[in-house]
Order: C-alpha cells, then structure tokens, then sequence
C-alpha cells in the first residue's frame, strides 16, 4: 500500500500536501490548552499546552498521559468549592497563607491567586499536596475550575477566513496574541475517552455549530501496524521556536516493543502503560505529545495518521536518568492507532 515516488507529478503532489499539513489554514494539526478564567480576559491563563489532530466531526485525538498528572496548585477557584473542600482541611495557619496569596472577588465569587513567587507557590502546592487536594488537569476540568480549550491562531483575522462565521465568537473567546503576532479563537473541547494503558485520549468540539467545525481540516486514520520496512514516518507537531508555528518532519521507526511503564497517580492510584509501540528516532520537541505520525498512502493518495507522539527520550538519557531540562529529544515511544481500532470504532461508529 504504501511506495515511493513513481514520477514528478506524485513528487511535486506530495510537496505540495505537506505543506498544506503545516500551513494555518489547511492543517489538521491544533493545540489543546486548559484555561483558567476563560471569560475573563484580564485574568485568564493558558497551562497545560498538548498537541491534537481533528479525525473528523469535531472530533480530536490526542495523549492521556497529561489528564492524570498534577498541575500543583490552582490559579483560581470558586469560593463555594474552596469552603466545601479545600478550607475544613486546613489548620489556622495554612488557612492564613492561601488567604493571603489569594484574592476573593464577591462579584464572580472566586478567589484568584496573587503571588507569582516561586516560594510562595511552592508552599501553596505542598499544602495542597498534603491535604490531598486533587489538582489533576481531568479533574479541575471536571469541576470547571478551568477548561480544556484548541488554540485556533491565524494571521487572517477571521476564523478559516470567514467573516460570517467568525462572528460567532464573542469578545472572550477571540484575542490577538501579541507573542505569535496572529489572532486567536478558543473552542472548548470535553473528554470522550481516556484509554490510558495506550496513552490515547479521544476529545470533542461542544458549543460551535457544525458549519465552523466542517471548515476544520482533516486527517484520515490508518490502522496499520508497520512491522515491515516502510518510508519514513513524517511526524507534524509545534515548529522548535514555539507552538504558533508547525513542523513536519521524517522520523524513522527503529523497533517495536511490548511497553510497560508505571504512571504515576497519587489521588487516583498509578496505572500502567503497556502495550506495543513503536520505537522512533527523529526529533521531538518539548510539549510535542499528541503530535501525529503520519504516512504516505497511495491508494488514497494523501497523507494518513497511523501513531501518536507518546513518550519523549526512551531511550536516550535514560542511562543517568538525566531528562530534566533537556527539550530535544532523539528517541521516542509512539502508540499506533491499531491498539485502540476496535474501542474507537464503538464510539465513532466507523
């Protein structure tokens, strides 16, 4: 199914479909962020920065792995959640410090946090950690203490160049991002599935009609386990100088393994993952999990997603351990979508 180039014609074709896969307008590939404060443009906040591709239908694949990890701390909570199940657990004086680096407004009733030192941030996190507070991202989107949000950016200022449609977005859910110098739309997204064994995590578009999700582009899935050789996997996540931009780039299969790996979890207990993967060398920058791997097919003529971006530096570094700080990585373990076809295909009815 899959071959290399036959002629010009398929080799210019090709270049001209990658570059569509990076190009703002055509490329399937966007950013799921959790937001604090989402309708509140002074305050809000962007953590928890993961690639995803559109499967069609509003639909995103993505990792799971960053749903169970720990943000730490919150950036701001509604008082009535705060009394209900952080304060009865504090002593006097852990009850003074997050008084005094949080704020309470009475006119959207949350306190918000006022401290940006990393002492005091510290302090608040081990707090919290000790009282057993859930900071996990899956559970303060479950609780709306913030939301998990695509990035849409383009240097147009319409959303996929359409005026019309664009005006469906209010003033809090579109901004000029001075940064990335392009204009910004926020689509909230909810968790379908999270499988978590094989580091997949399967979303969905809520709140925006389908003519503004039709306009999003779209890449096919391919089920196949790649064993045998293959042309080199192209792997499509944020550009090295940061994620308003989109690289693609080859990444070459060098084995597959039978994974297992201990996640940890300390609210809802550790989980494993497991399961066979592929192991990849190629480059990988930080915050490229979720990232697709794609592939030429020749039967359909375009290219499809056949793994995900999983687990950076697995093997590299891994002699001293020494993967902190380092934000290129050589090595890499990605899951094939073949692990999940049969739960994918229940849910997406295909």
């Amino acid at each position: 199914m899959f071959v290399q180039f036959q002629n010009d014609e398929e080799r210019n074709a090709r270049v001209n479909m990658k570059h569509a896969l990076i190009a703002e307008q055509t490329s399937p590939l966007q950013r799921i962020m959790w937001i604090y404060n989402i309708d509140e443009p002074q305050r809000r906040t962007f953590e928890n920065n993961i690639c995803a591709f559109h499967i069609g239908n509003g639909y995103f694949l993505t990792v799971a792995h960053n749903l169970r990890s720990q943000a730490g701390l919150y950036r701001s909570i509604d008082e009535d959640l705060y009394k209900k199940e952080i304060f009865p657990k504090l002593d006097g004086s852990q009850s003074r410090l997050l008084d005094t680096h949080y704020f309470f407004d009475p006119y959207t009733r949350k306190k918000y946090i006022n401290s940006l030192d990393p002492a005091n941030l510290q302090a608040i996190a081990a707090i919290l950690k000790q009282k057993r507070f859930d900071t996990r991202w899956v559970t303060l989107a479950q609780k709306k203490i913030c939301d998990p949000c695509l990035v849409f950016q383009f240097k147009d200022n319409a959303f996929y160049s359409d005026p019309v449609l664009t005006q469906y977005f209010g003033d809090n859910r579109r901004m000029y991002d001075n940064d990335a110098q392009k204009h910004t739309f926020l689509v909230n997204v909810e968790l379908v599935a999270a499988f978590y064994s094989a580091d997949i995590a399967l979303y969905r578009i809520v709140n925006l009609p389908s003519e503004l999700i039709s306009k999003i582009p779209v890449v096919e899935m391919d089920y196949s386990f790649l064993d045998e050789p293959v042309e080199k996997l192209q792997c499509l996540q944020s550009s090295p100088s940061g994620p308003a931009g989109r690289l693609l780039n080859e990444s070459k299969i060098e084995g597959i393994l039978d994974h297992f790996n201990i996640f940890p979890d300390d609210i809802g207990g550790n989980y494993v993952l497991e399961g066979i993967r592929y192991l990849v060398k190629g480059y990988f920058r930080f915050g490229s999990s979720g990232a697709p791997y794609l592939i030429y097919d020749s039967v359909r003529g375009r290219y499809v997603v056949n793994a995900i971006q999983s687990e950076a530096s697995g093997i590299q570094l891994s002699i001293k351990n020494d993967k902190e700080g380092n934000f290129q990585y050589v090595n890499a373990i990605a899951s094939p979508l073949y692990i999940i076809k049969d739960e994918l295909g229940k849910i997406l009815g295909r």
